[in-house]
């Protein structure tokens, strides 16, 4: 009779798993996915390197994972936003600031997610991640044309457009020490309404 795991045993290895999880993502944060080594990883967590392996089949593997978690959070986040209450275009500048704003609060973490090296796994999970952005941002775009308060445009492109220039504009402030970020937060976000074509009445400052 074959072995099975006891409800116990699996919520302990269900604990450890996120611990470990919520360890590696602390250790990319830090020093990026190529630092997060297997070792740097397991000596956060206060385990064993070859435990790792009882829970990821690969260091690959546990770096999908930080990502899907770490990026699927924020994809939430951003939706939660965009469906918010609002005019359509107060809705995209509203998620614009947000998306922003939190990753200027976790430099190290949003760097690793919009553009630090990373092996090809990772990268198609970027990618991924690209397309529910875009599909977001190319939804509440889609309202404002409905609504009238956006001219008539192709949302996909508009869409693709901003998902790519807010992780640019991002790219060198994530990079450097902390400041005043309400400048970028500003820029970037008067940058989206115009990519999108709204008034610059049509949405508060």
């Amino acid at each position: 009779m074959a072995y099975r795991k006891t409800p116990a045993e699996i919520q302990r290895l269900e604990s450890a798993r996120e611990h470990l999880v919520t360890r590696a993502t602390d250790v990319v944060a830090e020093v990026g996915w190529s630092g997060a080594s297997v070792t740097a990883v397991a000596d956060a967590a206060g385990i064993a390197a070859g435990s790792v392996y009882q829970h990821f089949a690969s260091k690959a593997a546990l770096a999908v994972e930080v990502f899907r978690r770490a990026a699927g959070h924020e994809v939430d986040v951003l939706e939660s936003v965009l469906n918010g209450s609002g005019t359509p275009v107060e809705r995209l500048a509203d998620g614009v600031r947000v998306f922003a704003r939190r990753a200027l609060e976790s430099r190290g973490l949003a760097h690793a997610l919009l553009a630090a090296p990373a092996d090809a796994a990772v990268g198609a999970e970027r990618l991924v991640f690209r397309r529910r952005y875009r599909a977001l941002f190319a939804e509440v775009i889609r309202e404002g044309m409905a609504q009238g308060l956006l001219p008539p445009q192709n949302g996909e492109v508009t869409a693709a457009a901003l998902t790519g220039a807010i992780g640019e504009v991002l790219v060198a402030p994530l990079g450097s020490p902390a400041e005043d970020d309400r400048d970028i937060l500003a820029e970037l976000t008067a940058m989206a309404l115009r990519c999108a074509g709204a008034a610059p009445s049509s949405t508060h400052p």
